[in-house]
């Protein structure tokens, strides 16, 4: 009997098909039922929550007073390595890749995906209008409001879909482990220094957390899903 033929191992550096795209949208979904709950218990002023927030800001505002070398270098990565613009940077590179590889649609999804982010996240802001800790020996100062904080939104829908990309384009295992760890410092990096530097509530970073994984989770759900018909339709 001859053996059944195996099938063709999938080329190097070609896109793969994640195979988990239910858990993605399970994923996004549920995220986003955080968000709203959150999102909740922050407009209404819930007072545990308030109470959490507070201890949080007073015990980490005197370190960041008393130790201004290591202040001053908490900046550099919340104002220079993380900052939003930054951030939007490195996804533009990526868009560019993906430009010159003319992969239009998917150039235009992770483009789309990002300012939906940025427009969510302004919108949320001026809607709940939290205001930010307020201190008579500030470190740094920030304006606009607080929940949720951008800072915190960018670096997840950032990191989440260059992560996603690089899944999707098939890199090694041990490139996406490592892009993988990247990203989580850099996400929890960022939702640190916001807190140090005093300028953040606890409860806005956790909510720039959720609502920017449950954007990337659906937005990549959704692109699988549309370009799975697109094939079949082809």
């Amino acid at each position: 009997m001859h053996a059944p033929p195996r099938p063709s191992p999938a080329l190097p550096g070609s896109p793969s098909r994640p195979p988990a795209r239910p858990v993605a949208i399970r994923t996004g979904l549920v995220l986003a039922a955080v968000f709203c709950v959150l999102l909740a218990l922050v407009a209404s002023a819930w007072e545990p929550l308030v109470s959490l927030d507070r201890q949080i800001a007073d015990g980490l505002h005197p370190v960041a007073v008393e130790h201004p070398g290591w202040t001053r270098c908490v900046r550099v990565l919340s104002d220079r390595l993380w900052d939003p613009w930054t951030m939007r940077a490195a996804l533009a590179v990526a868009v560019l890749w993906l430009v010159r590889r003319r992969d239009w649609l998917l150039c235009a999804w992770i483009a789309g995906t990002s300012a939906l982010g940025t427009a969510l996240q302004q919108g949320l802001k001026a809607a709940v209008g939290r205001a930010r800790p307020s201190w008579p020996d500030p470190v740094v100062t920030a304006h606009y409001a607080a929940f949720p904080s951008g800072h915190a939104l960018t670096a997840t829908v950032t990191c989440g879909l260059l992560v996603w990309l690089l899944r999707r384009h098939g890199v090694r295992a041990a490139v996406l482990r490592a892009a993988a760890a990247v990203a989580a410092v850099s996400v929890l990096g960022v939702g640190f220094t916001r807190l140090y530097l005093g300028v953040h509530w606890l409860s806005d970073v956790v909510g720039g957390w959720v609502l920017g994984g449950a954007l990337v989770a659906v937005s990549a759900a959704l692109f699988e899903t549309l370009t799975d018909r697109r094939a079949d339709e082809g």
